[in-house]
């Protein structure tokens, strides 16, 4: 687009990166890394569904000293599993972390692309819609996504 002399395009960043071989190797680290949190996750519910199975079964038993001792017990468990959960995929998690930095060299590599497209075809803005910017109109020969992919060696694969 020319708005006053200047050339606006964007490209879906996204899009890009699904199609680029080193994304699925990534999410499969991902998976793998998921998978056995889900698991420990899965193993500390078990554990606390048996204590409390355990206290209901036996809290007529139990003195008021031990009923505060196993419900302290089961609570601890309770913390240090939404701990767990909060440290691994949590907004500042373990997860997120990891995927940021599995994911930098394949968004610096688009965007080294971009830089090579938008530098050669003179473009002087360049947004991605796979972030926040979200475009309520977009002319489809403004999109760069294609040129991009190109530019990374990835063939056309829209339909």
């Amino acid at each position: 687009m020319h708005a006053q002399g200047q050339k606006i395009g964007f490209i879906d960043s996204e899009e890009i990166m699904v199609h680029m071989p080193e994304y699925a190797g990534i999410e499969q680290r991902l998976d793998l890394l998921t998978d056995t949190w889900r698991q420990d996750i899965s193993n500390m519910e078990s554990e606390i569904e048996e204590l409390e199975a355990d206290f209901e079964a036996r809290e007529i038993l139990f003195t008021e000293e031990m009923r505060t001792q196993r419900l302290n017990e089961i609570n601890q468990k309770k913390d240090e599993l939404e701990r767990f959960i909060e440290e691994k995929f949590g907004p500042q998690g373990e997860y997120f972390t990891r995927q940021k930095e599995l994911l930098e060299p394949i968004q610096r590599t688009i965007f080294d692309a971009l830089t090579r497209v938008a530098s050669r075809e003179s473009y002087d803005f360049v947004f991605d819609r796979a972030d926040d910017v979200r475009f309520l109109f977009v002319r489809e020969e403004w999109n760069l996504t294609e040129e991009v992919m190109l530019e990374l060696g990835i063939e056309e694969v829209r339909n």
